[in-house]
C-alpha cells in the first residue's frame, strides 16, 4: 500500500507541475494528472498480480524458508489474499485511469473545434502545418464532432487497446465474486484466462503514446514568454514553433519479468500433465465423497499438500486443487473429492460407471504444493481443526503421525494433538472413523493415550437420530462413529476449548490449523490471539489457515 500511495503522489506532482507538459495541462487540466498518476500504479500492481499465482514458484521459496521465519512462510500462505487485494487495487486504478481519459477525449475534441480559448486550438492546430507536430491526438476535422471521441476510441491504438482491456478486467473482477465462484467455477475458470488478452492489450497500451511532452528546440521555446503570443509562434526567433513527442512505452518492462515466470510455470504444468499417472484404487463413500489413490513415477509429498488435478474427459481447461489424505511415507497418494459442482458431479459420476478394477479416466496431476499445514510438526503442540471436507489435511497428518510411531521416529518433535472436526451429517464420519479407530489402538498399546485429543461434532440430526443416540447412550463406544470418544452434538464453545489448551500446555507455543470456512476463521484467529500470554515463557497461539 505504502509503495501504491507513493507511486500516485510522485506521479501525480510530477504530471501536474512539470514544465514540459505546461501545454499538455492547457489542454487537459488536471485531469492529465488524474489519468497518468492511475497509471503508474496500475504497472506496479500488474507487475505483482502474476507472482501469487505461479504455484511452483511458491513452493520453491516456500520451502528455501523451511529453517527461516514462521512469519515469512504464513505470508507465502496468504498467496492468494494478496492476489485478490492487487486485483482490487488494478480495478479501482483502471476506473479512475478510464474516467479521466473519458474526460481527456471530450476537452481535446473539444479544443480541435475550437470552443475554448485561442491557445487550446493553436496548440491543437499543430502538426497541420510543415515542420510541426502535433499535440493533440485527434487529428480528423471532416467528421460530425459529435462522433469523433468515439471513432477516436476505437480507432487509436490506445483506445482500442484501452476498451479491449476494461472490457476484460470487467469480466475477470465479476466473474471472481464468492458467489459466481462457488455455484458457476467453470465461469471463474474460463473468464479468469482472459487475463491472456488483458495482458497482450496492456503491452500495446502505450504505443500510440498519445500523452505528449514539449521536446527541447534551438532556439529554446519559453513558455513563460510565448503562451500569450501563439499567433507568433514560428514567426518570431524568441518562440520556435513548440515540438512534442509521445512518451516512450513503459509498460511492457514491468511486467515482462512476470509474465516469463509465469508462462515457465504454465510450461512446467503441462509437463506434468502429460506424464502417466495410475490408478491404484477407486473408491466411492457415502456423502458422495469419492476416493481416488493414485501412483506417479517420482512423485514426492509432505503432510497437508495438496495437488491439481485436472480430466480431459471433463475439460482439458480445468483443474481443480484438492489436498491429499495420504501420508509421505505410503507408496501412493490419495484425495477425496466431495460432490461440491458440475467438474465433480461429473467425475464422480464417471467413476461411478466404472467396471470393477478398471482403470479410470485420464488423469493430469500438478504438483504437490505447499500450505500451513506443512508445518505442524514444528509445534510440540497442534490444534487441527477441520470442518466438512476440511478434514482432508489432517488425514495426511495423523496418517502420518501413526506411520511415525510404528517406526519409532526420533525426530517427531509434537508430542501432543487437539483434533477438532465439525461435520453436518453422520454419513461424512464413516470414512474418516477407521483411522481414528486405528490410532486410538496404536496410542493405547504404546502407552500414549493422551497424545491426541479428538472431539467429533455433529451440526445436523433429526428426531430419530437424537432416540437412536439416547437409546444406546450407555454404550462404551459412540453410536455414530464406533470410537471410543462419544460424538459431540452441536458447535464447540470455542473459549472452552483455548482455555482447556492453554491450561494443559502452560508453556507451549501452540499451533492452530484451520481448514474450513471463512466465517470459522475469523473466530479461531480472534481466539488465538485473546488466549496468548504476552508473556514469552507462557502458552502462544499461532493460527494458520488453509487457502485456496
Amino acid at each position: 500500500m505504502g509503495i501504491n500511495i507513493f507511486l500516485f503522489v510522485w506521479f501525480y506532482i510530477f504530471y501536474n507541475t512539470g514544465d514540459q507538459f505546461f501545454y499538455t495541462r492547457h489542454l487537459l487540466g488536471s485531469a492529465l494528472a488524474w489519468a497518468r498518476a492511475p497509471a503508474a500504479v496500475l504497472n506496479f500492481n500488474c507487475m505483482l498480480i502474476l507472482l501469487p499465482v505461479c504455484r511452483n514458484l511458491l513452493s520453491l521459496i516456500r520451502g528455501s524458508f523451511v529453517c527461516c521465519s514462521r512469519t515469512m512462510r504464513k505470508q507465502l500462505d496468504k498467496n492468494l489474499t494478496f492476489h485478490k487485494l492487487v486485483a482490487y487495487m488494478i480495478a479501482l486504478m483502471t476506473a479512475v485511469h478510464t474516467i479521466a481519459h473519458l474526460l481527456n477525449v471530450e476537452w481535446l475534441n473539444n479544443s480541435r473545434q475550437g470552443v475554448y480559448d485561442e491557445l487550446s486550438l493553436d496548440l491543437s492546430k499543430l502538426g497541420d502545418a510543415v515542420n510541426t507536430t502535433f499535440l493533440n491526438p485527434i487529428r480528423i476535422k471532416d467528421m460530425n464532432p459529435q462522433y469523433i471521441p468515439i471513432y477516436f476510441a476505437f480507432t487509436s491504438i490506445a483506445g482500442l487497446t484501452g476498451v479491449v482491456i476494461t472490457l476484460a478486467l470487467i469480466l475477470m473482477v465479476t466473474s471472481s465474486m464468492e458467489v459466481i465462484r462457488r455455484s458457476y467455477f467453470e465461469v471463474f475458470w474460463y473468464t479468469h484466462h482472459l487475463f491472456i488478452i488483458f495482458f497482450a492489450g496492456l503491452v500495446f497500451h502505450g504505443a500510440g503514446r498519445i500523452v505528449r511532452s514539449q521536446q527541447s528546440t534551438n532556439p529554446p521555446h519559453m513558455v513563460t514568454v510565448c503562451k500569450d503570443r501563439s499567433d507568433e509562434w514560428g514567426q518570431i526567433p524568441d518562440c520556435p514553433d513548440p515540438q512534442f513527442a509521445g512518451g516512450f512505452p513503459q509498460t511492457w518492462m514491468w511486467v515482462i519479468g512476470p509474465m516469463v515466470l509465469y508462462i515457465c510455470e504454465r510450461l512446467l504444468r503441462f509437463i506434468r500433465y502429460m506424464q502417466a499417472v495410475r490408478y491404484r484404487k477407486i473408491v466411492m463413500h457415502p456423502s458422495k465423497v469419492l476416493e481416488l489413490q493414485l501412483v506417479k513415477s517420482g512423485f514426492k509429498m509432505e503432510v497437508g499438500q495438496y495437488v491439481f488435478l485436472n480430466c480431459p474427459a471433463i475439460s482439458h481447461l480445468e483443474w481443480h486443487p484438492f489436498t491429499m489424505t495420504s501420508a509421505p511415507e505410503e507408496d501412493f497418494f490419495s484425495v477425496h473429492i466431495r460432490s461440491a459442482g458440475d467438474w465433480t458431479d461429473k467425475l464422480i459420476h464417471i467413476m461411478q460407471q466404472l467396471p470393477e478394477g478398471a482403470q479410470g479416466p485420464k488423469m493430469g496431476v500438478d504438483g504437490p504444493f505447499g500450505t500451513a499445514s506443512e508445518d505442524v510438526f514444528d509445534y510440540e503442540v497442534s490444534m487441527l481443526i477441520g470442518a466438512g471436507i476440511g478434514v482432508t489435511p489432517f488425514a495426511s497428518i495423523l496418517k502420518s503421525i501413526w506411520y511415525k510411531f510404528k517406526e519409532s521416529n526420533p525426530k517427531l518433535r509434537t508430542r501432543k494433538i487437539y483434533f477438532y472436526w465439525l461435520c453436518r451429517e453422520t454419513h461424512a464420519f464413516e470414512w474418516f472413523a477407521d483411522l481414528l479407530q486405528v490410532l486410538e489402538k496404536e496410542m493405547e498399546e504404546r502407552g500414549m493415550g493422551d497424545f491426541l485429543t479428538y472431539k467429533l461434532y455433529l451440526t445436523g440430526w433429526d428426531q430419530s437420530h437424537a432416540t437412536h443416540v439416547m437409546v444406546h447412550f450407555d454404550k462404551e463406544i459412540d453410536v455414530v462413529t464406533g470410537l471410543k470418544q462419544k460424538t459431540h452434538y452441536g458447535r464447540p464453545i470455542w473459549e472452552r476449548e483455548f482455555e482447556q489448551v492453554r491450561q494443559e500446555n502452560p508453556t507451549s507455543v501452540v499451533g492452530t490449523f484451520l481448514c474450513g470456512p471463512e466465517a470459522l476463521a475469523k473466530v479461531l484467529e480472534k481466539n488465538c490471539a485473546k488466549y496468548s500470554d504476552v508473556d514469552p515463557r507462557k502458552t502462544k497461539f499461532y493460527f494458520n489457515k488453509e487457502n485456496f
